[in-house]
């Protein structure tokens, strides 16, 4: 039971996600794999250099899904890097839910992370990270 209400809740949260893009004025929308799942996140620009994203994960058999939010601090100006190229550090914090444990609850995390365009809209991005949250993986990029 746990896991139709996680693809449930997965599938719709994607398709949320997906959905707003075009509808608000969205940034990055980051999709991929985790070391041990796939991901998706759509970052809003609150600030020069920082980001809000929704982020849904979870892992390859759909035992575990984890909803959170995560904030981001450009370092671009500070490194000097040219608009091909991100750089970033954060948090994220949220919830965590498996079907095949009572392990639920609360999570947090933090992360660092940086990103290449090879075209105005589309590029490449890797983050690593550590906590109960998301730990990282490497995906794609879609340039709002």
């Amino acid at each position: 039971m746990k896991r139709t209400i996680t693809t449930i809740a997965l599938t719709a949260l994607i398709s949320f996600f997906i959905s707003s893009v075009y509808g608000q004025s969205a940034k990055y929308l980051n999709f991929g794999g985790l070391g041990t799942g796939l991901y998706a996140s759509l970052e809003f620009p609150v600030g020069s250099a920082i980001t809000v994203a929704p982020l849904v994960a979870t892992d390859y058999e759909l035992n575990k899904i984890i909803i959170a939010a995560k904030g981001s601090y450009y370092f671009d100006d500070i490194f000097g890097l040219n608009e091909t190229w991100d750089a970033y550090a954060g948090v994220n914090v949220g919830w965590r839910i498996e079907s095949n444990s009572n392990d639920d609850g609360g999570n947090f995390g933090i992360h660092i992370g940086g990103r290449w365009f090879w075209t105005e809209k589309w590029g490449v991005n890797a983050e690593f990270g550590g906590g109960s949250g998301v730990l990282g993986g490497a995906g794609i990029t879609m340039k709002m």
